[in-house]
C-alpha cells in the first residue's frame, strides 16, 4: 500500500484576528503556508489513485468549465483531515458572527465533529474535500458550492502547484453581487501551499441601515500553459 501524506502541524502560524478582520473588510483572507512543498506534490500526486476518491467530475460535461476534480472518500488522507479538523474551529466563531449580523437562525458548534454529526442526520454524509486539476486551456465557471440544506459560510481552497513555474494563468476569482449595484470582481494572487478563505454563498456587509447579504461566487480564469492543482476544503459534506 503506497503512503498518505502523514499529519503534521500546519507549515506556517495563522493570524487568526487578521484573518477575520480581511473576511470582513474584503470577503476573503490569504492564509500563510499551510503546507509544505513536499506535502503539496505529496496531495497533488493522489490524483491517479482511484481508491482515495469517491466520484469524478469532468466539468465540460455540465458546463462548469473545463479541467476536471474528485472528491474525496472517508476516511479522508490525513494532510486534509487534518486541515479540515483544525481549521474548523477558527472559523466557526467568525461564520456565528456573520449570523447574528444577517439574523439567520441557529449556531455552527465548536468542533467540527459536533458539526458533521448534524449533518449526518440531515442525509449529508458524503465527503465534499476535492482535488481539482487544471490544464491548458482549462477554467472554472463562476459557482457556489452547495450540497445541501445545511452550509457552512465559509471554506478554502489551498494552491497545490507553484505558479509560473507549474502553471501560467490560471488565477482564482471571486465575484460580489450586492443589492441594485454592479457586480464587483478581484482576482486573489496565491503561492504554493497558500490558501485562500471566502464565503460559500454569501457574506454580510455594514450599509447605511445596518448589515446586509451580499452574493458571492466564485471560479478559475483559464489556464495559458502547464497543469493547476488544488485542494479544495469544504466543511458541510454532501446530500
Amino acid at each position: 500500500m503506497r503512503r498518505q501524506p502523514s499529519a503534521k502541524p500546519v507549515a506556517e502560524p495563522i493570524d487568526w484576528p487578521e484573518i477575520a478582520g480581511s473576511l470582513d473588510e474584503r470577503g476573503y483572507a490569504i492564509t500563510p503556508s499551510l503546507l509544505t512543498r513536499g506535502e503539496c506534490r505529496e496531495i497533488a500526486a493522489l490524483y491517479p489513485r482511484e481508491e482515495v476518491f469517491r466520484s469524478r467530475v469532468i466539468m465540460q460535461r455540465h458546463a462548469f468549465g473545463r479541467g476536471e476534480y474528485q472528491y474525496f472518500r472517508y476516511p479522508l488522507p490525513s494532510v486534509v483531515e487534518r486541515l479540515r479538523q483544525t481549521i474548523y474551529p477558527h472559523l466557526a466563531p467568525i461564520a456565528n458572527r456573520w449570523r447574528e449580523r444577517l439574523n439567520e437562525e441557529g449556531r455552527f458548534p465548536p468542533s467540527l465533529a459536533a458539526y458533521l454529526e448534524q449533518c449526518h442526520k440531515a442525509g449529508q454524509q458524503r465527503p465534499t474535500p476535492l482535488l481539482l486539476k487544471y490544464g491548458p486551456g482549462d477554467y472554472n465557471c463562476l459557482h457556489q458550492d452547495l450540497y445541501g440544506d445545511l452550509v457552512f459560510p465559509l471554506q478554502l481552497t489551498v494552491l497545490l502547484s507553484e505558479p509560473e513555474e507549474d502553471f501560467t494563468g490560471g488565477e482564482f476569482l471571486l465575484v460580489e453581487q450586492r443589492p441594485r449595484a454592479q457586480s464587483r470582481g478581484e482576482v486573489v494572487p496565491l503561492q504554493q501551499g497558500e490558501a485562500v478563505i471566502f464565503p460559500v454563498h454569501h457574506r454580510p456587509v455594514e450599509g447605511t441601515r445596518g448589515p446586509y447579504r451580499v452574493t458571492m461566487r466564485h471560479g478559475v480564469s483559464r489556464l495559458r500553459s502547464g497543469q493547476r492543482h488544488t485542494l479544495g476544503i469544504i466543511f458541510h459534506d454532501a446530500a
